[in-house]
């Protein structure tokens, strides 16, 4: 485990700065002139003019990416365009509300997933398999902004049971959770199925059931850890992505997230808030993997041996 720690952080840094470079290009690639937005739609070109130069847009690209590399290295991504706070507090600022919804929204996919993932692949090609099938079909290819909307004009227009905006009480949470959780319930589910219907086939459950255990014992005990591994590999990988990518969701919902921040980031052309959220964004998915892999070791010792 140690040695394929060690490997991912020594990766870590290149990965970093391709990323970065990649980053860079694309956010100063995109149409509009943050100098001119800053200043305002009546200011002159003369004003436009010292509010790049003061921005130190007009330096040219490698200079730009050096800088911006310089300070990233040290914690500091600059101040924001538009607020003129440290970019580091407004992400610090936007980050608590993020991480706390894609937690919630993982719990509530592991709690839906497994339990409907292990009930269909006990009762394979049986009705409920069919239906938990079809629904995670359903799951896996609903559109969030679509579902966002239907759940706010069903709990919240129509029968006033959640609050249609905002972030305060535990209410507020389920609606935006319940559309965060729908698709990786919908794979959790798929891989937690497929894996009891492999596992099950195998001849050590035989063996268990000829040895007079109860079927309780034999599918959570035996069958249920040799199905975990990629389930945790997609908990990871999507807890990544949630705090990272959350943005339509948040959106919608009006949510005080780093989702929302970075929406009105790329329409203001706030350079220091994209890039450091996008670079960020890619931390979190590369640590995300990095801490499923660890676990992945941890629950299956055959794996950790071979890696040894």
């Amino acid at each position: 485990m140690l040695r394929v720690l060690m490997r991912r952080l020594f990766l870590l840094p290149p990965l970093l700065l391709a990323v970065s470079l990649l980053i860079f290009a694309a956010v100063h690639a995109m149409p509009g002139d943050p100098a001119r937005l800053m200043a305002g739609p009546q200011a002159t070109t003369q004003a436009v003019d010292a509010m790049r130069t003061r921005l130190g847009l007009d330096q040219p690209l490698p200079v730009q990416y050096l800088a911006c590399l310089a300070h990233a290295v040290h914690g500091d991504f600059g101040l924001s365009l538009a607020s003129k706070l440290p970019v580091s507090r407004e992400i610090a600022d936007h980050l608590p509300p993020t991480l706390a919804l894609a937690t919630f929204s993982e719990l509530l996919a592991v709690a839906l997933g497994i339990p409907l993932g292990m009930l269909a692949g006990i009762g394979r090609g049986k009705l409920f398999d069919r239906a938990v099938v079809f629904l995670s079909a359903i799951g896996a290819s609903v559109a969030n902004f679509w579902l966002a909307l239907m759940l706010m004009e069903v709990f919240a227009v129509r029968l006033h049971w959640l609050p249609l905006l905002g972030a305060g009480d535990w209410r507020h949470y389920v609606l935006p959770a319940i559309v965060l959780a729908v698709l990786p319930a919908a794979l959790i589910l798929r891989m937690t199925r497929a894996g009891m219907i492999e596992v099950l086939a195998q001849d050590y459950i035989r063996t268990a059931h000829a040895k007079g255990l109860s079927r309780r014992a034999v599918y959570l005990r035996h069958a249920l850890r040799n199905v975990l591994s990629p389930i945790v590999t997609v908990v990871a990988l999507n807890l990544g992505s949630l705090i990272g990518g959350a943005v339509i969701t948040e959106t919608v919902f009006d949510w005080p997230g780093l989702g929302r921040l970075l929406v009105d980031a790329v329409r203001m052309r706030d350079y220091p808030i994209i890039q450091a959220m996008t670079l960020l964004a890619v931390l979190a998915v590369v640590l995300a993997n990095l801490a499923g892999e660890l676990a992945i070791l941890l629950l299956n010792p055959q794996l950790r041996e071979a890696r040894a």
